[in-house]
């Protein structure tokens, strides 16, 4: 995989039609990275278009572009149409073509250009001619900023480039207050506000855009689903899938769903393991050294972050419980 940087005196040369990609069910990051790239690439002459392997949060739809992505397992045929025609195919928030779902084996086959630009550990590197990842960076949002900067194209950088990408990076640092919030995310988010986005609105509609249901639902599975491991200073919820149909959760829904144990004094790992009918869905966060990546990848076949990883499980949600509970036992002393 070559340096990203080397795609930097490609960018002008030429109108290339360009696919950009996230990963399945896509948070604010994936969303608001792609739809970054996207402007960003519509300025320089290209021909962008924006596919989700699956469909995204309804919260995710006022982002500038939104109604202009194309979700794959919705509307396949128009999908596969532009993949085929693709020259580049940029690969944002993902490292490893599995987190594509469906999309996988097509993006594997294309002779399209794979891009990478990541921030997740141990990308699959050979599956890319040109990337980056850096495991350093707050949020995929913010290494769009840094390849629009770094290209020397600061100048682009419009009011709808900045909303989403503002959201991107706000989201993934938990509004500024994870350790990845450095002096050059701050730094950013000033031209970001430069360019005169309203950061109140956009808190509004990520945080304050909800049905009465998803409020319930969380109130329900916190007084009911919550469990408490004290002796590994751990929490856990675990969600079947009854309870999803009863609240009508849909996509989205379960955002953030898993930090709210780790409010709980002492508590230092939590998870969130969710019956989503096909398949039991892991999401693990924790505070201080505790590794999740290593966590997830070890145990629910899945990685991401050291504070904050997800994995999935093909056994029903309580043999899942079961083996999340002596996965708990087995790191014992790692959580003390």
């Amino acid at each position: 995989m070559l340096r990203i940087e080397e795609i930097y005196p490609l960018l002008t040369n030429q109108s290339r039609r360009a696919v950009i990609i996230m990963h399945q069910k896509p948070d604010a990051d994936a969303m608001g990275s792609s739809l970054g790239l996207f402007h960003f690439l519509r300025q320089l002459g290209h021909q962008p278009t924006v596919i989700s392997p699956t469909n995204w949060a309804e919260w995710l739809r006022w982002m500038p572009g939104c109604d202009d992505v194309i979700d794959y397992e919705f509307n396949t045929e128009k999908a596969i149409g532009v993949l085929d025609k693709a020259e580049w195919v940029f690969c944002l928030d993902f490292n490893t073509m599995s987190r594509t779902r469906h999309m996988a084996a097509r993006l594997r086959k294309l002779p399209a250009t794979r891009i990478l630009i990541d921030h997740h550990q141990q990308p699959e590197v050979e599956c890319f001619a040109y990337g980056v990842s850096n495991t350093a960076k707050s949020s995929t949002s913010e290494m769009i900023y840094d390849l629009i900067v770094g290209s020397g194209h600061a100048d682009k950088i419009n009011r709808d480039i900045a909303e989403c990408l503002y959201a991107g990076v706000m989201t993934d640092t938990g509004s500024f207050r994870f350790p990845g919030a450095s002096a050059d995310v701050h730094r950013m988010v000033s031209v970001l506000k430069d360019t005169g986005i309203n950061h109140t609105r956009i808190h509004e509609n990520l945080f304050d855009n909800f049905l009465e249901n998803r409020l319930r639902f969380t109130g329900y599975v916190l007084q009911n689903r919550m469990e408490i491991f004290y002796e590994y200073n751990a929490a856990l919820i675990a969600i079947p899938w009854k309870d999803l149909v009863r609240y009508e959760i849909k996509t989205g829904d379960t955002e953030g769903l898993v930090n709210y144990p780790l409010s709980i004094q002492g508590i230092k790992m939590a998870a969130l393991i969710i019956d989503r009918d096909e398949e039991v869905k892991c999401s693990f966060r924790s505070k201080g050294s505790f590794d999740v990546n290593v966590f997830a990848r070890t145990y629910f076949e899945g990685g991401g972050h050291v504070n904050a990883a997800g994995g999935r499980s093909t056994d029903t949600l309580d043999h899942t419980v079961q083996r999340f509970i002596q996965a708990l036992k087995e790191n014992s002393s790692q959580l003390q």
